[in-house]
C-alpha cells in the first residue's frame, strides 16, 4: 500500500488569525522583541504556573542561559542522559563543563533516578532531566537527590509542554530552572524559539540579561515612547532574544495547546490500541507514578531479534509507503565529539544504546486525519508482519 500524498512526521498547525498578527507585526514595524514579546511571556508563566518566563530565541539557547545563570563553568560536573537531543549535551560543554551521563530505564526511556546517586562526584552541580517524548522524569527522586548533595535541577522540558507529574505541571516546580522548545516539530511552535522557566529571582534576573548582549535594558525598554536610550552592560551576554514575529505566533499556538495535545493523545491511543500484541513491535511503557504525557512523538521500538530488517530498513520501507518517520535519538554518547573528548565507549550505557539502535518516530501531530492515521497504521502492521523471521514470536 502506498499513499498518493506524502505524510511527513510532523507538521506545524498555523491558523490564519495567526498569520494575521504576524503581519501585523511587521506592518507596525516592531519585528524584533518588543511588546508581542512580553505578552507571550506573561501567557506562557499564567498557563505553567511558575514565577518568571523568559523567553529566548531557541531551547538551546535556554539550556545555556540556564548554567550560565547558575554559574555553572570549567571544572564543573552535570549529569544528564544518554538518550537526549544532542543540543542537552552541547551547552554543557558550551558552559565549560563536563557532561556525565546515567543509563535510561529501557522501558520509558527517561533518566533512571536510581541511578544518579552514584554519578555525583564533588565536582557535580547540576542534574539535566529530560523528559522524553514528552513523559516526565520521575522528579521527586532526582529533587531527593539534588537536595541531599545541594545541585542545581534544570529540566529539559522541549518535549513536555502541557505534561504534568503527581498534578503539577512539568515546568512549574519554583526551585528549578525549565527550557521549552518551540521548534516546528513541537507541541506548538514560533518556528524557532523557547522559554526558560523559575521561580529563582536571582536566576531569572540573570537569564534576562545574559539573553540580550548583557544590557541591564532590551530593545523595548530603550526604543519604546517611554523608555530611555541609556543602559548599562552587566555581563558578557548573548544575543538570544526572541523577536515579536515569533512571540505572534507563539501567542496563537498557546491558546490551542489543549487543542492539539488532545488531538496528539488521541493518536496514540488509536497507535497503541492498533499494535498492542504486534510481534516486533515494542510499544513505550507507562510508569505507575501519577503524570499526564504530552506525547511530543510517539516511539515505538522495532524488535529486531524476531525481524529480518534494522531499523533504518524499516524507515525506508515507510518512505516507500509514501510515510515519513523520524529518528529520536542516536544515543549522544557514541557521537565522535563525545568520544574522543570525554572517552565515552560503546558498552559504557546499554540501555541507551539498545533503544537507540531500535526506537522510530511515527508521525504524530494535530491535522493528521483520521484515515492518515489509518495508514500508518496499516502501513507498520504490513511491514513488521512481513519481516517477522520465519517462526518469530514474542516469548
Amino acid at each position: 500500500m502506498r499513499r498518493e500524498t506524502f505524510l511527513p512526521f510532523a507538521r506545524p498547525s498555523i491558523d490564519e488569525s495567526t498569520i494575521e498578527d504576524v503581519c501585523e507585526s511587521l506592518r507596525s514595524g516592531w519585528i524584533t522583541t518588543g511588546p508581542k514579546s512580553i505578552r507571550f511571556e506573561n501567557a506562557f508563566r499564567e498557563r505553567i504556573g511558575t514565577s518568571y518566563a523568559l523567553a529566548v530565541n531557541s531551547a538551546t539557547a535556554g539550556l545555556h542561559l540556564a548554567q550560565l545563570a547558575l554559574g555553572i563553568g570549567p571544572g564543573d560536573e552535570v549529569i544528564t542522559t544518554p538518550m537526549t537531543f544532542v543540543a542537552t549535551l552541547n551547552t554543557i560543554v558550551l558552559a565549560g563543563a563536563r557532561p556525565v551521563l546515567v543509563d535510561i530505564d529501557p522501558g520509558t526511556f527517561n533518566m533512571d533516578p536510581g541511578r544518579l546517586e552514584s554519578a555525583v562526584t564533588p565536582k557535580t552541580k547540576a542534574i539535566v532531566p529530560v523528559h522524553f517524548a514528552g513523559l516526565p522524569v520521575d522528579l521527586d527522586p532526582v529533587s531527593e537527590v539534588a537536595q541531599r548533595h545541594g545541585l542545581a535541577v534544570i529540566e529539559d522540558c522541549a518535549h513536555a509542554l502541557g505534561a504534568s507529574y503527581k498534578g503539577r505541571a512539568v515546568g512549574s516546580d519554583p526551585g528549578h530552572v525549565s527550557v521549552f522548545s518551540f521548534h516546528p516539530t513541537k507541541n506548538i511552535t514560533t518556528g524557532e524559539g523557547g522559554m526558560v522557566c523559575t521561580g529563582l529571582e536571582e536566576v531569572a534576573e540573570r537569564v534576562a540579561i545574559l539573553r540580550q548582549h548583557g544590557m541591564s535594558k532590551g530593545a523595548w525598554s530603550r526604543y519604546a515612547a517611554t523608555g530611555t536610550p541609556h543602559y548599562d552592560v552587566a555581563l558578557p551576554g548573548l544575543k538570544y532574544n526572541m523577536m515579536d514575529i515569533q512571540a505572534a505566533i507563539g501567542l496563537g499556538q498557546l491558546s490551542r495547546l489543549d487543542e492539539f495535545n488532545a488531538r496528539r493523545a488521541s493518536i496514540v491511543e488509536r497507535y497503541r490500541s492498533a499494535f498492542s500484541g504486534l510481534d516486533g513491535l515494542i510499544l513505550p511503557a507507562t510508569p505507575s507514578y501519577e503524570h499526564v504525557h504530552a506525547w511530543h512523538i510517539f516511539t515505538p521500538l522495532l524488535d529486531l531479534d524476531l525481524l529480518d530488517l534494522t531499523r533504518d530498513g524499516f524507515m525506508s520501507l515507510m518512505r516507500e509507503a509514501n510515510i515519513g518517520t523520524a529518528y529520536h535519538y542516536q544515543a549522544v554518547h557514541l557521537f565522535d565529539f563525545y568520544r574522543k573528548t570525554f572517552g565515552f565507549r560503546p558498552g559504557d550505557f546499554p540501555n541507551a544504546e539498545r533503544v537507540s539502535e531500535r526506537i522510530v518516530s511515527l508521525p504524530l501531530f494535530p491535522a493528521m486525519t483520521d484515515s492518515d492515521v489509518e495508514d500508518v497504521i496499516e502501513a507498520v502492521t504490513s511491514i513488521v508482519k512481513s519481516h517477522l523471521q520465519r517462526g518469530g514470536k514474542r516469548a
